[in-house]
Formats: C-alpha cells, structure tokens, sequence
C-alpha cells in the first residue's frame, strides 16, 4: 500500500501537468479499452453476481452490481462524455489588481492523490478514475469485495488506455487486495501521499472513514430523502414524481425513502398516491392515518423514518403543513436530496431556502441527484457535508486552487 501511495504521488505529478488534449485522448482510449476488454469484465462480473447469489445479497445489492453489455457501454460513454467536458484546471476563479500594482490570479489546481472507498457499484471504478484524471489528479481506488473482479476488470482496461495515451497506468490503480488492512492504510494517508479520501457506500463504511481518516474526507452519507406532497400540489403530477422518485432504481442514493403528505390535501391525494406505489410493488410502511387509507399499509416503527430502505419500500406520513415537513426532514433526514411538489410558489421558495440539504427540488423527482443529470458527465459521489464540495461531485469539484501573483519589482514596505 506505501508503494502504491508512492507511485500514485508520482503519477500525479505527471497528470497535473498534462494538457487538456492529452488527458482527453487518454479518456477516450479508456473507453475504447473498456470496449474491446467487455468480454473479460462480463465474465468476472459472472463470478461476482455468482459468489452474491450464494451469499443470500438483497435483489436491490444485485441490481447494483450486475453488469450487461448495455450498462458497460454506458460506462464507456460515460468516460466518453468526460472527455467532452471543459477542463477544469487552470481555470482563472478571480483576477484583481492591488493599488500597488500588483496582479492576482486565483486559478484552479488539481488535489493531487485521490482515494475512493466504494461498495458494490463496479461503474464507480470507470466514473471516478476518470474524473479524478480529467482534474489533474491520481486515483487509488478501493473496490468492495463483491465487485472485486469486476473492478479489478475495469481498472486494467482504463489503465491499458492510460499508457496508450503516454500517461502512466499509476495515475489509476485499484487496491489488488481484499483485505480490510488496505482501507486502514488509506486512511491513514499512505505516508502522507494521499491528500483527500471520498467514502462511497453504507452508512457503516461512511461512519468509519469519519472517524478513523486522517486526511480530509468528502463525506457521501446515505440517501434519506424525502418527497413532501403539499396542499396546493397537482395530484396528476405528485403521482408522476413520487413514482419516479421511488420506483425509477430503488437502489440508487437519489431514491426517496420517505414520503410527506400535507393534511390540506390527504382527503384527495393521499390514497390515490399510496394505491399507485403499493400496485406498482411497492411496499408502504405508514402512520395510523395512512394506515387507515389502505389497508394493505403496515404500521411504520420510529426507525423507518431513519431508514434508507434502498429497496421497494417507503415509508409515509400525513404532516401539518410546511412546517411540519420541515421539522420532519430536519429530525430525520440526512441532507442529500429533498423534493417538494406544490403549485404554490411562495411554499416551493421557502422550501428551496430551508431545507439543508444538498440538492433540493421543486416539482421534480428525486432521482435527479445524479451528476450525469446535472450536466457534469459523472460524478463521485454527492456530497452531504457543507465543506469545499457538496451535491454531485463532479470534475470541478475535485480541484482546489492557489494564488498567481505577477509584480514589476514591488516589496513590502
């Protein structure tokens, strides 16, 4: 592990100084390895999904580790994509000129060597070595052991396509082990050669990456959010949403887990809306008043409002207002995506400005807390902590800056 920090410290260097032109020709060699190794990582994702199966893993961890031909070309494209974004260092952030003279530039810089902690999702392995080069950075990536050969598969071809574009393989490596030691060595910092490390996965993998890191982390907390239906929201499209925001991928982070009904609209929102989720299979676990909307939804227990179900289930409660929806997010949610549906305007502003968390929308589902979405290609992960980054962690926010002063001979006097 001191070996690979060394090495990835090198690697940096060499990827910070690399023109825009060649780190994009190294993306799109990536992806073209990605293609033409696609029967390799197929058949190692076989061997994961296999050992999954037999360990008894939830029909929503395997729908996060499975791999088809389709969502490998996706991966490729999405590596594609970010080759297809502006790049993001050296770009000038503020320019200012002192009376005496002095010129100041405050211009992005890459962070140097990233760390990524992930879990079960071997497209984390494509998206985050490749925004990580795309910023002038380095990656040491470490995969779960579920999606081990998976991840080791891809890796292999994004560094085949790195040394086909004269940039070293080092500059993306994925942890070769298994071991738990490993992530106890990352976070340690690896000798100081590791400057920044982005947890990606439970709430248990989160937690201890918090507290045992020694560099700073980009905290990815889990996706407690919401979809508060308010009294003035149109029925048509709260159905349309809390569908989308539930059942598009219930395994995702940006899927809603818990859904607020205010009490101005229950009499004719309410069981249309729960109706929909349960025919759709979805099971709803509610208050004694959703409870008693349909008699197919089971009692929800205190911890259901703290529960990131990542699976078929959500759970509901009738609130009085905006104030108690915003003391229900506030209580019980964990600051990653917050959705309100309403036609009343001045509801939906204040809704936007109170809730803290890192996306919040109006009128629109969830499950757009994705960077794709956003616009920045992929992302890292999003980012539930308020410093440096937060929402989708794209390739802008895996730079950090320094100052270019330019004089004509000035001291200080």
């Amino acid at each position: 592990m001191a070996d690979l920090g060394r090495r990835a410290r090198a690697a940096s260097r060499r990827v910070a100084l690399a023109s825009a032109e060649n780190k994009n020709a190294a993306l799109r060699a990536m992806a073209a390895s990605i293609r033409s190794r696609a029967d390799a990582i197929l058949a190692a994702n076989a061997e994961d999904l296999a050992d999954a199966k037999a360990k008894g893993q939830t029909s929503a961890f395997i729908d996060r580790l499975v791999l088809d031909p389709e969502r490998l070309e996706a991966i490729a494209q999405a590596v594609e994509s970010i080759a297809d974004l502006p790049d993001p260092v050296g770009r000038v952030l503020a320019r200012f000129e002192r009376p005496n003279g002095l010129k100041i530039d405050r211009v992005a810089t890459p962070l140097g060597v990233i760390g990524v902690i992930f879990e079960s999702r071997p497209n984390v392995t494509a998206d985050a070595g490749a925004l990580c080069l795309k910023a002038g950075n380095a990656a040491i990536l470490r995969a779960g052991s579920e999606s081990f050969r998976t991840s080791s598969a891809i890796a292999e071809a994004m560094g085949e396509g790195l040394e086909r574009a004269g940039l070293p393989a080092d500059a993306i490596r994925l942890v070769p082990t298994r071991d738990r030691a490993a992530v106890g060595a990352m976070l340690s910092g690896l000798d100081g050669n590791l400057d920044v490390i982005v947890p990606r996965g439970g709430k248990s993998l989160v937690a201890r990456v918090q507290e045992e890191a020694r560099v700073p982390v980009f905290a990815h907390l889990e996706g407690l959010n919401h979809v508060y239906v308010h009294g003035a929201a149109d029925l048509e499209m709260a159905k349309s949403i809390v569908l989308n925001a539930k059942m598009r991928r219930t395994g995702v982070c940006g899927s809603a887990e818990t859904l607020l009904v205010d009490r101005a609209c229950a009499d004719t929102h309410l069981e249309p809306l729960l109706s929909m989720l349960l025919d759709a299979g979805c099971a709803v676990r509610g208050d004694e008043a959703v409870q008693a909307a349909d008699s197919r939804v089971t009692p929800a227990e205190e911890g259901d409002w703290r529960t990131e179900y990542l699976d078929a289930i959500i759970s509901a409660r009738i609130v009085d207002g905006l104030d108690a929806a915003l003391a229900h997010i506030e209580t019980y949610g964990s600051h990653h995506t917050d959705s309100i549906v309403t036609n009343d305007q001045a509801t939906a502003e204040r809704f936007l400005a109170e809730v803290d968390s890192a996306i919040v929308l109006h009128n629109a589902s969830t499950q757009f807390a994705d960077g794709g979405e956003f616009g920045f290609g992929a992302e890292i992960g999003i980012a539930t902590g308020r410093m440096h980054a937060r929402g989708p962690v794209g390739v802008e926010q895996l730079t950090s800056f320094k100052y270019r002063i330019r004089g004509t001979g000035q001291t200080r006097p």
